[in-house]
């Protein structure tokens, strides 16, 4: 085999975790494969021979390159439209998808990326790689060219803005069934029930991208939920059931077109967030194909 062969199956047997890291700091699927395609040219172009730890090195040059590129979004111009919702991941109820088991490791919700997306880019970086892939504070410091108290120091501050990001139920079918239940009540007109089924305190989040300025907004509380589910009430029976990002969701697709996809956190038999994607510039990135025939 062709020594640019052996390095090129070996980047491949590291490329899903370099795509998890590189989701989990951007929050953008496009922008994460940019990334990890920016860390094999720069491995291509390297002299690999001297590399000794080939794992560590590659998630080094990913999270400067995912450093670079948060950096580079701070300081431009053209912010997204407030409220952003990351890019989901989405996959059908009743089938597995490995590739998608593997970006999402452990549970990254998108309530979680969005809170992620609020901290600066050195405290994402050092919270994403030491408290959600181990990477050991010295390396982490030496990435972000601190010293290690000061990376402990911008891991702590993340961690404790993160620790406001509601966290779901862990059992799947107890979110479906409250999840469901929304929709019913919502079809049926029954504020009542959207009552029962809301977090007092639960906040909804829409991002209709920068041409459908209308469609973004935050909504707080279960009451004005409540009201916003039964004025677009027309639009539940077509939400079908999904996982996005491994949690309760749904896409909501009429005539063959993706107008949303819906993540939402079940806690305690309760909605207490949902994120709505329903830029169409975005959602035609997405494979949605499952839910469109």
């Amino acid at each position: 085999m062709h020594v640019d062969d052996v390095l090129a199956d070996a980047f491949e047997s590291h490329r899903p975790r370099l795509r998890a890291v590189a989701y989990r700091m951007l929050g953008s699927l496009s922008e994460a494969d940019d990334a990890v395609q920016e860390t094999w040219l720069r491995l291509s172009r390297s002299d690999a021979d001297a590399i000794e730890n080939l794992g560590g090195w590659l998630t080094t040059v990913a999270s400067r390159v995912c450093l670079n590129m948060l950096r580079a979004r701070a300081t431009r111009a053209e912010q997204p439209f407030p409220p952003h919702t990351p890019d989901p991941i989405v996959s059908r109820v009743d089938a597995s998808d490995p590739e998608h088991e593997a970006l999402l490791g452990d549970s990254v919700g998108l309530a979680l990326l969005v809170v992620l997306d609020t901290l600066t880019p050195t405290e994402r970086l050092a919270f994403v790689l030491h408290d959600i892939f181990a990477v050991p504070f010295g390396d982490v410091a030496t990435i972000l060219a601190v010293s290690e108290p000061a990376a402990r120091q911008l891991a702590s501050r993340a961690r404790r803005r993160v620790g406001t990001a509601p966290m779901p139920d862990a059992d799947p079918a107890r979110q479906r069934a409250v999840v469901d239940a929304f929709f019913a009540a919502s079809r049926r007109g029954d504020f009542a029930a959207l009552l029962t089924l809301l977090d007092p305190d639960a906040v909804l989040r829409s991002d209709g991208g920068p041409d459908r300025v209308s469609l973004s907004r935050v909504l707080r509380g279960g009451r004005s939920i409540g009201e916003q589910a039964i004025m677009f009430a027309q639009g539940a029976p077509f939400a079908q059931p999904a996982i996005v990002n491994g949690a309760a969701g749904v896409v909501v697709a009429r005539n063959g077109q993706a107008l949303s996809v819906m993540g939402f956190v079940v806690r305690a038999d309760a909605i207490a967030a949902i994120d709505v994607l329903a830029d169409p510039v975005r959602l035609s990135r997405l494979d949605l194909s499952p839910w469109l025939g």
